[in-house]
């Protein structure tokens, strides 16, 4: 009997670029959710961007933040993890010093910024649709580090190994993007958080459902008996889901008739 759905956003529920859900989303979410199956939007966005997507859904949601830094079900939090305070101070001054990027300090309830340029600033403000904290100086910032982000609006390939070989071995380095390399401490990761809401209501893997899109959903993907995978994606992360869809709603609609 299925009780439990996760879903990654970018990429999987939410397609080509787009910052909000479908009105048929929405709507499949709720109806799924009044039978009694819970929903649970997995991202490494933070976690009031993802209350704004889902609205008046939000609380009876959980929601896997931060790639998997911050857990909450229904309001309370289940789970949370961060960097060790050396070396994210470490990661931040080597984005600082590398040319085009910019730094992104997730707390749990805002994201600390000190920008580089305007562009940034717009992006996270108007278009990502953060919690935004504007500092004069992020290494003073004393909130638990839940996760660091490197983002260089020119694509993060440029980068991407020197900050893996830099950091790669102390740190869970996720890249989330076109434009984004995420670094949380190394035990995170979304199954880990899918497990934590699996444990605390004792919902086994043969009672969930996974969708997903990208290198960082394939832990997610272990968690359940049944996952999904977008049509987009790599052949890499295909080969870890049993399932392969082009559009989540379409799945969510045959659930509701399965379960009618």
């Amino acid at each position: 009997m299925l009780k439990l759905i996760a879903s990654d956003l970018d990429g999987t529920l939410l397609q080509n670029g787009s910052q909000r859900l479908t009105k048929r989303a929405v709507e499949l979410i709720g109806l799924l959710m009044d039978k009694g199956i819970l929903f649970t939007a997995a991202s490494g966005r933070q976690y009031p961007n993802l209350r704004r997507l889902f609205g008046s859904l939000e609380e009876r949601m959980a929601f896997i933040c931060e790639n998997g830094a911050y857990v909450v079900y229904r309001e309370e939090e289940l789970f949370s993890s961060a960097l060790e305070r050396k070396l994210g101070l470490e990661m931040m001054r080597e984005i600082a010093r590398t040319e085009e990027c910019e730094i992104l300090l997730s707390g749990k309830n805002t994201s600390y910024i000190q920008p580089k340029t305007e562009e940034y600033v717009h992006r996270m403000k108007y278009i990502v649709r953060n919690n935004v904290t504007i500092v004069e100086d992020i290494f003073k910032v004393e909130e638990p580090f839940l996760k660091i982000s490197v983002y260089r609006k020119r694509g993060i390939g440029a980068v991407e190994e020197h900050f893996h070989k830099v950091f790669g071995d102390r740190a869970k380095a996720t890249v989330s993007g076109f434009s984004w390399l995420d670094f949380t401490e190394s035990s995170v990761n979304k199954g880990a958080a899918l497990r934590v809401i699996q444990e605390r209501l004792g919902i086994s893997p043969e009672e969930t459902i996974v969708f997903g899109d990208n290198y960082n959903d394939i832990e997610m993907f272990e968690c359940a008996a049944e996952s999904f995978v977008m049509a987009h994606s790599v052949p890499k992360v295909k080969e870890y889901a049993n399932r392969e869809t082009s559009c989540v709603e379409d799945i969510l609609e045959q659930l509701i008739k399965e379960h009618q």
